[in-house]
């Protein structure tokens, strides 16, 4: 029963957002308080409506109610609990469901908002329940997670054996949360073009809401590559997969937007160039949605493979990509340019930051589509790899890693690049020596590698360097610079504290010029030298799991001849799928990381094994965690949470009467 009634509440859903789309929408075309207020509660309902769905569905998996044709396909009742909840959104319907409540749940976050303007809010309520009413509409009607099946099945078919992982607890919903959370960027901006008022008012109620979904996608994007890093076997942390890329493109826009949305809050300019970032960030998470669940790719991350609905979720594309682009052009001519700069200011860093940054995005979007394009119109199969985005991605990110500490400390509106370089010479010179310094002591290595890490030390120390600078005071003690520190606004601190993390990404990242691999076929007993370290084969033993069976390979690890450690490899195989998988071995000392992955077990008792030696990795996720953390603690001033109510309050009766041009 409570399967039909979770299908019910969708179905409620869908019927209270068609409400909350018009009725609003009527009411701020008419200035009718009494309309436009009808969109908090519906919000609401909605986000309670589709909460219910989901907790009825994951009480299916949770239970093993074969019953429903989702948990068949996707579940097992002899598989742990944990991955009993985390298959809910291991699938297809399951993650679409989710994505779903993540966009009621922001809708919701929105309507219990008092920081927006009414007008503000109510349009941009209505916007996000037509992008719920469209995947309601898709799931109702194509992706129906509550479809029975008769007769029920005595077992399930268990979930894909390499999402049986706790990374998969962790990575999917913290991705929708920031795909999703860019749709309430975008429904502002499309709220403020249909009003035709975009000044520094909508910028600050923008930017608490693009910085939590960059937030949160950076820290998806973060546990994806850590998650197939030590699952996939393969000893990489980026392999430039197309649904990889996916996520790629909104996080390298949504970066430029929240950039943008700083320049319009503090001077009211690049208003058109914030616009249209806000659209484009959300139309690449829409692409990515195509892309994993249309069936266009072969990937572990693509579920769907049903071309009706691959058809459907282009529609849903083309309507709001197009629509959006429309009403852009519609209201682009109206919106009125901010303040003057100079181009040396912080102003044109940003904007040249952008640049880059959309520069970027735009390698990865044709280094991802072209493939796909080509097959489909010829009908040719290319692959586009590492070496394509070695030599175009790379080139834009290089200066930008200059760039950013540069900018930060111009000042706005006319700034002095050259006060700014004798300030940051100190650091730079560090950097600079850091880089010689690498270079000289690999002679013969690569040498790219060594600059990067310079640039990332540049980021680095520019960050902690930036809040000495506005901190301390020439002539007074130290406790009083401390003190400043600490009175400075939180977002300064998450800035530095963010760029910091994408300096140490980087290093982390060049470091992996110098990691070592060796793949060889051993016994017990057998020797062998990966990088900086020596490893032996110890044993091979056979250990059941809950579902599944394994191979148990265990290695010693030396260093210089000290003993390191052990560390076990496995090959499992799960029976109801009949399918293996491997499960990487996993040896870190402090920064570095030495990695082993079995192969092929052979009747001889040889073992297959690939191991690497991998120099200061564990830096490329610690790094996104500290640019993650900056968002946050940006996300804690207070001139975020209070700033829009006092500036709105005066333009009161402006809210309620549709603006003729932009402000």
């Amino acid at each position: 029963m409570i399967v039909e009634a979770g299908h019910y509440a969708l179905t409620l859903a869908l019927g209270l957002s068609l409400l909350q789309c018009a009725i609003p929408f009527w009411g701020a075309r008419s200035n009718d308080p009494v309309l436009m207020g009808s969109a908090v509660p519906a919000a609401i309902g909605v986000a309670a409506l589709v909460g219910f769905a989901f907790v009825a569905l994951l009480i299916a998996y949770v239970t093993s109610d074969f019953t429903v044709l989702n948990v068949v396909e996707n579940s097992h009742s002899a598989k742990p609990m944990i991955y009993k909840i985390t298959g809910v959104w291991g699938n297809h319907e399951g993650s679409m469901l989710l994505w779903v409540l993540i966009l009621a749940l922001f809708g919701a976050m929105v309507a219990a908002s008092r920081h927006l303007p009414v007008r503000l809010k109510t349009n941009a309520l209505c916007v996000q329940a037509a992008i719920t009413i469209a995947f309601l509409v898709f799931i109702l009607f194509s992706s129906n997670p509550f479809t029975r099946v008769e007769p029920p099945p005595a077992e399930g078919q268990d979930l894909n054996p390499v999402l049986q992982d706790i990374g998969l607890a962790i990575h999917p919903p913290l991705l929708y949360f920031g795909y999703v959370g860019f749709s309430m960027t975008f429904a502002l901006a499309m709220a403020a073009l249909i009003d035709g008022r975009v000044d520094a008012v909508w910028a600050r109620a923008a930017r608490p809401w693009t910085l939590l979904a960059w937030s949160f996608l950076t820290l998806g994007i973060s546990m994806g590559s850590y998650w197939a890093y030590y699952e996939l076997g393969w000893g990489g942390f980026w392999f430039w997969d197309p649904v990889e890329n996916a996520s790629l493109m909104p996080w390298l826009a949504g970066t430029a937007l929240l950039h943008s949305v700083v320049v319009m809050e503090k001077r009211e300019a690049l208003k058109v160039w914030t616009i249209l970032l806000a659209i484009l960030t959300f139309s690449l998470s829409l692409l990515g949605t195509f892309l994993v669940r249309s069936g266009v790719l072969t990937s572990v991350h693509a579920f769907a493979v049903d071309p009706a609905r691959g058809v459907f979720i282009l529609a849903i594309l083309s309507i709001f990509i197009g629509g959006s682009l429309a009403v852009f052009a519609w209201r682009a001519p109206l919106l009125r340019g901010g303040g003057i700069f100079a181009p040396i200011s912080r102003e044109g860093a940003l904007i040249l930051n952008n640049l880059l940054l959309a520069s970027a995005c735009a390698t990865v979007f044709l280094g991802t589509l072209y493939p796909l394009v080509l097959e489909a119109f010829t009908g040719e199969k290319i692959s586009v790899g590492t070496p394509y985005y070695n030599l175009t991605f790379l080139p834009i990110l290089l200066p930008l890693m200059l760039v950013l500490p540069l900018g930060q400390a111009l000042a706005w509106k006319r700034g002095d690049l050259f006060a700014v370089v004798q300030r940051l010479g100190a650091l730079l010179g560090v950097s600079i020596a850091l880089a010689l310094g690498l270079i000289a002591f690999t002679a013969g290595g690569p040498v790219l590698a060594p600059l990067a890490i310079g640039l990332g030390a540049f980021l680095l120390l520019s960050g902690a360097g930036e809040i000495w600078t506005r901190s301390h005071v020439r002539g007074r003690p130290v406790s009083v610079a401390f003190r400043r520190a600490v009175g400075l606004p939180r977002s300064a601190w998450g800035s530095a504290l963010a760029h910091a993390g994408l300096g140490i990404t980087v290093i982390g990242i060049a470091a992996q010029a110098w990691s070592s691999e060796t793949i060889t076929a051993a016994r017990p007993g057998t020797q062998m030298s990966v990088g900086r370290h020596t490893a032996r084969l110890d044993s091979v033993r056979p250990r059941t799991g809950p579902n599944y069976t394994e191979d148990v390979v265990t290695l010693s690890l030396w260093r210089d001849g000290r003993p390191m450690g052990t560390l076990e490899t496995t090959k499992r195989l799960y029976p109801a799928r009949n399918s293996p998988t491997t499960e990487a071995g996993i040896l870190t000392r402090g920064f570095d990381q030495i990695y082993v992955s079995v192969g092929e077990i052979g009747t001889d008792g040889s073992v297959g094994l690939r191991l690497y030696d991998k120099p200061l990795v564990l830096l490329i996720w610690i790094g996104s965690l500290f640019m993650a953390a900056g968002g946050g603690l940006s996300l804690t001033d207070r001139r975020l949470r209070v700033g829009v109510p006092v500036r709105a309050r005066g333009g009161v009766a402006a809210q309620a009467a549709p603006a003729g041009g932009a402000a």
